[in-house]
């Protein structure tokens, strides 16, 4: 974990915090299970941000707006969140074409998160596949 993230996640609540840094394990860990090369971490926006080569950014956050949750976001403009919603209408709370909504409380449900970080990770290699080929 690069500094400035190691900064950002220290600034959130503890629970925030042990909850962001299970989404990101996930994260690093479909990348590896699916050899997807090295995964670019950074600050986007002032979120942490994970990409590969071939996949679509994805950002995660907690805000004070609303503390109960974080929000894993993906590129708005991409047919990831639709194609989650589709999947998984009853798994996860969505905001708009672009998150899913984790609430703090509950652990990440592994099976269908991990597959949709998948999907993001893999997207530039799947848009062209009806529901991205899932």
């Amino acid at each position: 974990m690069t500094p400035e993230i190691q900064a950002k996640f220290s600034s959130y609540p503890p629970a925030a915090q042990q909850q962001l840094e299970e989404v990101r394990r996930l994260i690093l860990a479909v990348a590896e299970e699916n050899a997807l090369g090295v995964v670019e971490e950074s600050l986007k926006w002032g979120e942490p941000s994970y990409q590969v080569k071939g996949g679509s950014a994805i950002r995660i956050d907690w805000k004070p707006k609303d503390p109960d949750v974080i929000k894993v976001y993906f590129h708005c403009q991409t047919s990831l969140v639709e194609t989650f919603r589709e999947i998984y209408r009853q798994e996860f709370e969505y905001e708009g074409k672009r998150a899913i909504v984790l609430p703090l409380a509950a652990p990440v449900s592994d099976a269908p998160f991990k597959h949709c970080l998948q999907l993001a990770l893999k997207y530039h290699s799947l848009k062209h596949l009806p529901l991205l080929g899932a």
